[in-house]
């Protein structure tokens, strides 16, 4: 781990309230990975057991219906990607492009999820903040479908 691994991890919103010691073993496991412009991070179904905390750019959330892209979500630098990789341990829910160069930190989920479960302070608190982001997500989603779907939309002709 370097020290601008661990600074990075340390100025993450994720870890907001994590002790120094948290952020440390978080740090231990978090590679710096790029994404140029455009690049698929994954593809739905991938079984890619990778969490990402986005340091810079921006990320979609695509879904692949009749053949068609369609965004779903967007994340950008201080994001979160890649929650199922620790929580369910299964394929990816979504496509992710990036939007624009992308900066950020790649943790195995597998492994992850065993420094959890090895250390349950730290596994609540990691486990307590995915969902909290699984939350941000269903909202965001459920918001996008009432926008999709309310009376207003369907006059205007959406």
């Amino acid at each position: 781990m370097t020290d601008s691994v661990l600074s990075a991890v340390q100025n993450h919103p994720f870890v907001q309230g994590l002790t120094p010691e948290h952020c440390a073993t978080l740090a231990s496991l978090a590679r710096p990975v790029s994404f140029p412009s455009d690049a698929l991070i994954f593809r739905e179904g991938d079984e890619r057991h990778e969490f990402f905390l986005l340091l810079s750019g921006r990320v979609s959330l695509e879904l692949i219906v009749q053949g068609k892209v369609l965004r779903v979500h967007t994340l950008e630098g201080g994001d979160e990607l890649g929650w199922s990789a620790v929580i369910v341990g299964s394929g990816k829910h979504f496509q992710a492009r990036a939007l624009e160069p992308v900066e950020a930190l790649s943790f195995d989920g597998y492994a992850l999820l065993e420094r959890c479960r090895a250390d349950t302070g730290f596994g609540y608190k990691i486990m307590h903040r995915l969902l909290g982001v699984v939350s941000e997500r269903l909202q965001a989603a459920r918001l996008q479908v009432l926008d999709m779907y309310s009376p207003i939309a369907r006059r205007a002709g959406a």
